[in-house]
This record gives structure tokens, sequence and C-alpha cells, in this order.
């Protein structure tokens, strides 16, 4: 049998979280980035508007243990307007958010206002002027992952999110990976 096969990736803003799309419209897809192998899968997904550290595996079982409950991932959001404590506050004693056309409250979190943004970041996508207002960066570290999650969050304390970065999963970090950068890595040790 096989060993099985293990990536970091740096998704980049645009790319869909997936390997197959069956829709008419074409999207980008993380198969153009690098040539993964056969029965590799994404362990949880970025949504398109999305980008930072997605990892990727051959390994099913793996990918169960890193979308548990007990693995944090942290993500860099960058908010519409200037953020306050009392949203912060806000955002780690729950929220109410819509799933599944369900109200859910969010579980207690981690959240801080980011006064300066790491290198690593980049630049990315530019969002918009700074004539329309501005703008302010979170970290927010999360052990759940609904659909949009982080940003139905943001919006339900009045703070819209404009650009969301997955900067950990767990002990593996996005440290220094370039947008649409692979790295084959011998085990997902998170």
């Amino acid at each position: 049998m096989a060993e099985h096969q293990h990536f970091l990736i740096h998704k980049p803003h645009g790319y869909l979280s997936q390997f197959i799309y069956e829709k008419k419209r074409h999207k980008k897809l993380l198969g153009e980035l690098y040539d993964f192998p056969e029965g590799i899968m994404a362990i949880g997904r970025l949504d398109e508007d999305s980008e930072g550290l997605l990892l990727l595996t051959t390994d099913g079982m793996m990918s169960e243990l890193v979308r548990s409950k007990s693995v944090e991932k942290e993500y860099y959001a960058q908010v519409d307007g200037v953020i306050n404590d009392k949203a912060i506050e806000k955002l780690m004693d729950g929220v109410e958010i819509g799933f599944k056309g369900i109200r859910y409250t969010t579980k207690k979190c981690k959240a801080e206002i980011l006064n300066q943004l790491p290198e690593f970041i980049g630049e990315g996508r530019k969002i918009r002027n700074e004539r329309h207002g501005p703008t302010s960066w979170i970290s927010i570290t999360l052990t759940e992952g609904k659909f949009r999650q982080v940003r139905k969050m943001t919006a339900a304390v009045g703070f819209p999110t404009l650009r969301l970065v997955r900067i950990r999963v767990g002990n593996l970090h996005l440290q220094n990976l370039k947008a649409g950068e692979v790295v084959k890595v011998k085990t997902l040790q998170v």
C-alpha cells in the first residue's frame, strides 16, 4: 500500500478549494497550481473569496482529525471600519449567525485587534481606496468552521469582512508561503 501524501498550499484569492467543478462557468481550481497525486482532497475549505493556508492529503483519517473541533484554525480578517473592543468581546462570547436556514450561536473563540499586519500576509488584492472609509484587521481563532462563518460573525457585530486569510491550522502556519505556492510535507502534525 502506498504511503499517504500531504501538502500545504497558500490558496490564492479566486480559487475554489476543490479539483472538479461541474457547473458550466469556468472556475480556477487547485489542480491548476500543482500536479497533485490521484486521491488528493482538501481538508476543510476556504471559499473562493478567501485565501491562505489550506491542507491537502490523500489520507481520509487525517482529514477527519484536522476538521475535528479539537484543532484550532486562525484567521486574519480585514474588516470594514475601525473595529472596537466591544465588538471583539461579542465575537469572543459567540454571536448568532444563520447556517442552513437555522439561527446558530457560535462557540466561544479567541479574537483580538491587530495593530500591525505581519509581512507574510502581503498586500493581496486591492480591496478599495482609503477614501471609502477606514478598515482594520483582527485575528480570530475558531475550533469550528461553518460555511462562511468568520464573514458572518464579523458582519453580525457590524464590521463586514473585506479580506480573509487563514494563517494557521493547529501547529501548521502559513509563514512564508507565497500565494499559489505548494509544499509537500512528510506528515501533517497538527
